[in-house]
């Protein structure tokens, strides 16, 4: 035998070996080892006994589901990473090849029912299914129509579960608006619209509760806090702009004076089918409504959308000016302390 056709037998063998091995990871769920006890006492019977043997119902174990998350962000390989550091694999080279061998494709961020005793052939067929919990993110500054828009669409609600959740908290006028909290939500499937109201007012009252006292400690009532911050919150351009504009419309309320702001003009208004916050016309001023800040001084009746913590803390820490008007372009933001020191920035800014 030469030796060029020793080396082919020999690989030949390591092969057959890894491809069974492979196959063992792929196929075995993953199970701890059972601990063997080191000194096992036997018991010695001395004389036979008649033993009847009883009859044996053999019953099906039941399976166990637990949770699995799979963040917003995780790539595929991290998701290999994560069922093996989670203990549900053994090898990530094997979930990747049985993912691949179950037709490949992304995997949906979310949660999912799996099961300790899955294979990872298993595990592959449950990952490219439906997550059974799905993220919501929720930005600042949405009223809750577009709040319901975005769910509705991520969690596939039909048409009369859309116009449920536009009912939720139709009667409270504190709940009605501004408290559906800004965040990042993994909500199950199988929840109500209302169950889904409930979880982000929950989450709401659970973020706004360290503010409640400042709020007192300042004389304001939460609602009128909450409803400034929604105002800030829509006005801003950016983080920064929110002090000011906050200190502003402060000093509005203060000195009696009609807020003047836009954005309770379009929650007013609403979607006309170009959208919820697009800009207004000088027609739309002259309309009769609490929310129309050009003809009613004061806050409107509640907020116009859910602020987020730094639309709540501007209101609650302004910045302090003597300016009473203000007005953007191209990310600045300019201030007057008179209305014509308004309009000359105006034809400043904008030539006009």
């Amino acid at each position: 035998m030469n030796i060029a056709y020793s080396k082919t037998i020999l690989f030949t063998l390591v092969a057959v070996i890894a491809i069974g091995v492979l196959v063992f990871f792929l196929r075995a769920p993953f199970q701890a080892p059972e601990e063997v006890p080191e000194n096992i006492e036997q018991e010695v019977v001395e004389e036979p006994v008649e033993v009847s043997t009883p009859e044996v119902v053999v019953e099906e174990e039941e399976v166990v589901f637990e949770r699995f998350i799979i963040p917003l962000s995780a790539s595929f390989f991290d998701i290999a990473d994560k069922l093996k550091e989670e203990g549900w694999i053994k090898s990530a080279l094997a979930f990747r090849i049985a993912h691949i061998s179950k037709g490949g494709g992304d995997i949906q961020p979310g949660a999912y029912k799996l099961a300790r005793t899955m294979s990872a052939f298993d595990l592959a067929g449950v990952l490219r299914g439906e997550p059974y919990m799905r993220w919501v993110v929720i930005p600042e500054g949405l009223r809750k129509e577009e709040v319901g828009e975005m769910l509705g669409s991520a969690l596939g609600w039909s048409v009369a579960e859309r116009e449920e959740w536009k009912s939720v908290y139709g009667s409270d006028e504190e709940y009605i608006e501004g408290v559906y909290f800004p965040d990042t939500y993994l909500i199950p499937l199988s929840e109500s619209p209302t169950e889904v109201a409930e979880r982000m007012t929950a989450r709401f009252n659970e973020r706004f509760a360290p503010y409640l006292s400042r709020f007192t400690q300042q004389n304001i009532r939460w609602t009128t806090g909450l409803t400034l911050a929604s105002l800030v919150q829509r006005e801003a351009a950016g983080r920064e702009d929110m002090l000011l504009i906050a200190g502003i419309l402060w000093n509005r309320l203060e000195n009696n004076m009609h807020l003047n702001v836009d954005a309770t003009l379009q929650y007013m208004r609403g979607n006309e089918g170009d959208g919820w916050w697009v800009p207004i016309d000088v027609e739309i001023k002259s309309v009769d409504s609490p929310f129309n800040t050009y003809l009613y001084r004061g806050l409107p009746p509640h907020p116009i959308a859910s602020p987020g913590v730094d639309a709540i803390e501007a209101v609650l820490s302004p910045e302090e000016t003597d300016c009473l008007y203000y007005l953007h372009s191209e990310g600045e933001i300019y201030c007057s302390q008179t209305y014509e020191e308004h309009q000359e920035r105006i034809e400043e800014v904008f030539g006009e």
